[in-house]
């Protein structure tokens, strides 16, 4: 167990390392700098901007970059359902495949096209080759690329001075693939690749079992799509199983180093705003608020997952930890991973927009389980998905610095920007839109038969099933407590709603909020002045995420994984 905490922190620390070297080569490829990569990608950039007609100087306000965004968006999700729905017509389906259902693809595509990668379907039994690398993998790089773009955009708006502008979406986003997305992919995905995650586009090899059966194995070109469904927070694997699949993620190295990719873009990019704000501190303060939490709810749910299941251990069943097994609760755990590992996996993905799985989230103890649901319901900002985890996270600050200015008796201000009325109007409305949703559905979810049919557990736990649901897809996480049954008629609508409402809805006040901001002059910093460096203002806003979080989901916590958990411990003591 103590090498496994070992082995914990060792991947933290190299999240924390890369990711400080990787900021300032963010800021540059955002502010337009040469970089070393650029004799390669330059050309091809501007041969990309003559082709499709891009204007690289032509700049565009908040509301131009807004609707750019989202016309990219409805043509991509068009796109992919045009190829799900006529898989059984195109190449690359040598098992095959039939066109998926009409609800199942537009729910498939609105789960891509929004980051989410909710899937309620079996990969392997379901798409074709084409539709996984190009219908699915293309969302993994455009909507990694829209949430880079997007926190790019509400940086500039705070660092400028005095601009109207923030940016080109459509040259924010090509950068953030042609820079980024897809050289990290490609040195990835050789690494995966080289230790034995499954890239091939033959057909399924067919094994003769020693009962004397035939059985067809799965495989695909998946090393590639693999590293970005992490690196890009995507999630969506090509195996029912995801990251517990030893063909997605066969040993313990490329389990620890699939965190790694989850994790170091998102702190990344809290270095890139220290460097575009010019004060590599005001990058620190976020990055370290992102950690603190991200840290402490691994730490909570490795305990809660190495400590067991209180009910095995009424009746006598040994889960301690010894030279011969990992003990604790290993329901729904590979051996390769442990409760350790698998906790860390669980939180990592759930404090990004990731959404992949090494083990499953539904067998979790209460308390395990609750870690990655709260994570996701605090906005999935610790440190969020790529780009997302950002601006969600400076939603957070602006809100943090009305309060703090509250507290000394003056107008509040962020980076010598004021933040007034307008600003926590729309920070305050971004920060609601997602408990709305997430409540929302889940209140009509457990009145609805429709909604009551879906839960395969009854009580608190079943509830927890819903709720988890709705979290992860408002959050656009997509990982799930598998207890549910989603591919229905009424799940397959609502939590593609759900989807829509938690990607889109929520960045329409954000991107607002971004032109509030970008018009307003800098006031220099005076004595009063509430300073957003300091360990003070990490603590302030790790303050203000939890009680937000608190106020406004512990009601219904209570109701489920808060509930199993005395429930399983009544149980226990009755023994």
């Amino acid at each position: 167990m103590v090498l496994d905490i070992i082995g914990v922190a060792i991947t933290f620390l190299a999240v924390f390392v890369c990711a400080w070297f990787l900021g300032p080569y963010l800021a540059k490829v955002f502010g337009g700098e040469r970089v070393f990569l650029s004799p390669v990608v330059r050309p091809v950039e501007r041969s990309f901007y003559w082709l499709s007609g891009i204007k690289e100087d032509r700049e565009q306000n908040w509301f131009g970059y807004l609707v750019a965004m989202l016309v990219l968006q409805l043509v991509s999700l068009l796109f992919t359902y045009v190829i799900l729905r006529v898989q059984d017509h195109l190449p690359l389906n040598p098992m095959g495949f039939s066109g998926v259902a009409p609800d199942l693809a537009m729910n498939t595509a609105i789960s891509f096209t929004t980051n989410t990668n909710w899937q309620n379907y079996t990969g392997e039994q379901t798409m074709s080759y084409l539709s996984q690398m190009l219908g699915l993998v293309i969302h993994n790089f455009l909507s990694a690329a829209t949430g880079i773009a997007l926190a790019v955009a509400l940086v500039r708006a705070i660092s400028n001075r005095k601009l109207s502008t923030i940016g080109n979406f459509y040259v924010d986003a090509t950068r953030a693939i042609l820079y980024v997305l897809l050289p990290m992919s490609i040195v990835g995905g050789l690494i995966l690749a080289s230790q034995g995650v499954i890239q091939t586009l033959g057909s399924y090899p067919v094994a003769h079992t020693v009962e004397g059966v035939q059985q067809a194995i799965a495989v695909g070109p998946f090393a590639s799509q693999e590293v970005i469904k992490d690196l890009g927070n995507n999630g969506g694997g090509p195996f029912n199983a995801n990251s517990a699949h030893p063909f997605e993620n066969p040993n313990g190295f490329t389990n620890q180093f699939e965190i790694f990719l989850e994790l170091v873009i998102p702190f990344a990019l809290a270095v890139m705003f220290g460097r575009m704000v010019g004060n590599v501190k005001q990058g620190l303060a976020i990055g370290g608020a992102m950690a603190l939490v991200l840290v402490s709810a691994t730490g909570i749910a490795m305990a809660a997952e190495q400590s067991g299941n209180p009910a095995l251990t009424g009746v006598g069943v040994n889960q301690a930890n010894t030279a011969t097994q990992a003990g604790g609760n290993m329901e729904g755990k590979s051996v390769r991973f442990g409760p350790i590992y698998s906790a860390e996996f669980a939180a990592s993905t759930t404090g990004t927009s990731t959404g992949s799985v090494d083990s499953a989230h539904d067998s979790f103890t209460p308390i395990g389980g609750m870690v990655p649901m709260v994570l996701i319901q605090l906005g999935e900002i610790t440190p969020g998905g790529v780009g997302a985890g950002l601006y969600g996270m400076l939603t957070f600050a602006v809100i943090a610095v009305f309060i703090a200015g509250l507290m000394v008796g003056r107008t509040p201000e962020y980076l010598g920007k004021k933040i007034e009325s307008r600003e926590v109007r729309l920070a305050s409305l971004a920060i609601l839109i997602l408990p709305a949703s997430i409540l929302g559905f889940a209140a009509l979810s457990v009145l609805l038969p429709a909604g009551k049919a879906g839960p395969l557990n009854p009580g608190a736990h079943g509830f927890s099933e819903i709720l988890y649901a709705f979290s992860s897809t408002t959050g656009n996480n997509g990982s799930a407590f598998a207890g549910l049954t989603g591919n229905t008629i009424y799940y397959n609508s609502t939590l593609g709603a759900a989807m829509w409402l938690g990607r889109f809805i929520f960045v329409i006040p954000i991107l607002a909020l971004a032109g509030s901001l970008a018009g307003k002059k800098v006031a220099p910093a005076s004595a009063g002045t509430f300073a957003t460096d300091t360990t003070l203002f990490t603590g302030l806003l790790v303050g203000v995420i939890i009680i937000v979080g608190a106020l406004t989901f512990f009601p219904a916590l209570a109701l489920g994984p808060l509930l199993e958990h005395f429930q399983l411990a009544a149980g226990h003591l009755a023994h």
